[in-house]
């Protein structure tokens, strides 16, 4: 069940750095889109280190970890690529026990809204880290706790970007 998800997940992430399209909090993203800040002149890795801090800080656990860009390399000659679209990327997936409950507590059928997404990425010729998140649909029952979760995804990414 998780596999279809995580493809999902990657084929998303994957789309929007291909794109080049990165969105800012002013901007507002249309439910499950990406919202997406940029770090100049730091190191992956400090972006990386900042975003699992800001994830545990809010006292969530992650549950899985992604590796979009060796997932990329790896498969890239068996799909006729071998461009290279990232030096690195992640994703991290988690939820919250508080705002899922409230959320599923309202409507069952927001399960589909879980785990949360955060994700890294730094592309192949790029002096800069992206950080963000994937919004969750805020709709119908337990609309409050959705929000709840996009501003708590907010509050995680602009922690790691700044």
């Amino acid at each position: 069940m998780i596999e279809p998800l995580i493809r999902q997940i990657v084929r998303a992430v994957g789309a929007v750095a291909a794109s080049g399209l990165i969105l800012v909090a002013s901007i507002p993203a249309a439910a499950g889109e990406a919202v997406a800040y940029t770090r100049k002149g730091v190191a992956y890795e400090d972006v990386r280190a900042d975003l699992e801090t800001a994830i545990i800080n809010e006292g969530l656990k992650i549950d899985y970890v992604g590796n979009v860009a060796a997932m990329l390399q790896r498969t890239g000659a068996d799909v006729g690529s071998d461009r290279p679209v990232y030096a690195k990327a992640e994703f991290f997936t988690f939820c919250s026990a508080k705002l899922s409950r409230a959320m599923m507590e309202a409507d069952p059928a927001n399960m589909s809204q879980c785990p949360y997404v955060m994700f890294l990425y730094q592309r192949a010729a790029a002096n800069e880290v992206v950080v963000g998140y994937r919004k969750v649909r805020v709709a119908g029952r337990g609309a409050k706790a959705l929000t709840e979760v996009n501003k708590l995804l907010d509050k995680i990414a602009r922690s790691a970007a700044r």
